[in-house]
């Protein structure tokens, strides 16, 4: 069945490749050539460069060659699906456009009638076909055929239907190099406060707006290093919030290469509280546990805290099932005291239905990046029950970040990045 599914994800790969590459290159142009080689060439690099990237990373290559390959090879992928979107998009477009009427040439000689037809352009881009002229005194006659009767040839002329592909392919990369370059710029940027209030009808009246910073999947690695992290930990110490959580997904890679670019977290303010995401168990995730301690935050690995007017809990993430580090939520939850509040940090949102079982009041999470990259919020919800933003699942209440950083391409389209200001109210104030 694996291989099955393999072998159709590489059909429907090449495939892709294939039309846009006919789309853009082919059929622009009259003949092979240079730009179809060149065509060609950008395709299967870019592909050679998004794979080398992908494998770099999860093998744990020299640091130096992730990020060489990182930025070219994961942009590469952003870039491709928007490419193809684009390309499907211009085929409701194409139609319209070829049926726009003609421009006529003018006649040649009044005595003469003068019939010529220009061929589409096939998907070689094939030559227009000659034009056949038909005098008073003599039969109709191929000039291609008879020199002696041939006409002074007009300059080349490029056909309906190739100029359509060239106006259709133009419009279609300049889409999607526009939104691959804002989508970026909106991650290098850094992620924005989003703040949202959520009551919980346990919560003292003391503790009635007391904030709670969520940032999820900062996704340190061979793009995003020290400088987005130092932005991050600027961002949240201006909001001033009582307590910031680290929900997962902190790195991609291990702490010999990034804990200079995770060392900033040194510099938050307010008490820091971190769990485990699923690229932490890819990337050491006991060393990574040990580094974000000895910065200054406190992991909870299915453990809880009881905080003066709530008790804060974390679960590790279903990944750690895999090296016998799961989620454990009788551990963390099962000897509180009900009467008060709860909160859970835990990474995915499929967590919830354990949070349900155990009375806690509110799930934060992350990991689904909203998406990240449109249409991809579709995929995301077929997986995880709440994609983004705010839920309820009985008693229990949950909220999904879309996350701090980026995962592969460092591009958000339809998912801005974001540090959720959660503040608290009592229902009793």
């Amino acid at each position: 069945m694996v291989i099955v599914f393999v072998l159709l994800a590489l059909a429907v790969l090449v495939g892709g490749n294939w039309y846009v590459w006919r789309r853009l290159f082919r059929d622009t142009t009259r003949a092979p050539g240079a730009v179809r080689r060149a065509g060609a060439a950008v395709v299967v690099g870019g592909w050679a460069l998004a794979v080398g990237a992908l494998v770099a990373e999860r093998a744990g290559a020299p640091f130096w060659l992730q990020r060489t390959l990182g930025w070219p090879g994961f942009l590469w992928l952003a870039l491709c699906v928007y490419l193809l979107l684009a390309v499907l998009a211009g085929e409701a477009v194409r139609p319209l456009l070829t049926r726009l009427p003609a421009r006529r040439r003018p006649t040649a000689d009044a005595g003469t009638a003068t019939a010529s037809q220009v061929s589409p352009a096939d998907g070689e881009g094939g030559a227009d076909r000659s034009t056949v002229t038909v005098g008073p005194d003599r039969a109709a006659t191929d000039p291609a055929t008879d020199p002696a009767t041939a006409p002074t040839p007009a300059p080349a002329e490029v056909s309906r239907r190739l100029f359509v592909s060239r106006v259709v392919a133009g419009a279609a990369g300049a889409v999607a190099v526009g939104t691959v370059g804002y989508g970026t710029y909106g991650v290098l940027r850094g992620p924005r406060i989003k703040r949202v209030t959520v009551p919980l009808a346990k919560l003292p009246r003391a503790a009635h707006g007391y904030r709670i910073a969520v940032v999820s999947d900062i996704h340190l690695g061979p793009v995003l290093g020290r400088g987005f992290t130092q932005g991050i930990v600027d961002t949240i110490n201006a909001a001033q919030p009582d307590l910031v959580a680290v929900v997962g997904d902190l790195v991609d890679g291990s702490v010999r290469d990034l804990g200079p670019a995770a060392a900033p977290l040194a510099g938050l303010d307010a008490p820091s509280y971190f769990v485990t995401g699923n690229h932490e168990y890819f990337s050491g995730a006991a060393q990574w546990v040990e580094e974000v301690r000895r910065l200054g935050l406190v992991p909870l690995e299915n453990a809880r805290t009881e905080l003066p007017w709530f008790d804060l809990a974390g679960v590790n993430d279903i990944a750690g099932e895999s090296e016998g580090q799961g989620p454990d939520f009788a551990k963390a939850l099962g000897d509180r005291d009900p009467a008060r509040a709860c909160v859970l940090l835990a990474h995915q949102p499929v967590q919830i239905h354990q949070a349900v079982d155990h009375g806690v009041d509110l799930q934060l999470s992350g990991h689904t990046h909203g998406g990240q990259l449109w249409p991809g919020n579709l995929i995301a919800a077929a997986a995880n029950p709440t994609v983004a933003g705010f839920d309820r699942y009985g008693d229990t209440q949950l909220y999904v970040s879309r996350g701090a950083g980026a995962w592969g391409p460092p591009t958000r389209v339809g998912a801005p990045s974001d540090i959720t200001m959660i503040q608290l109210a009592s229902t009793h104030a």
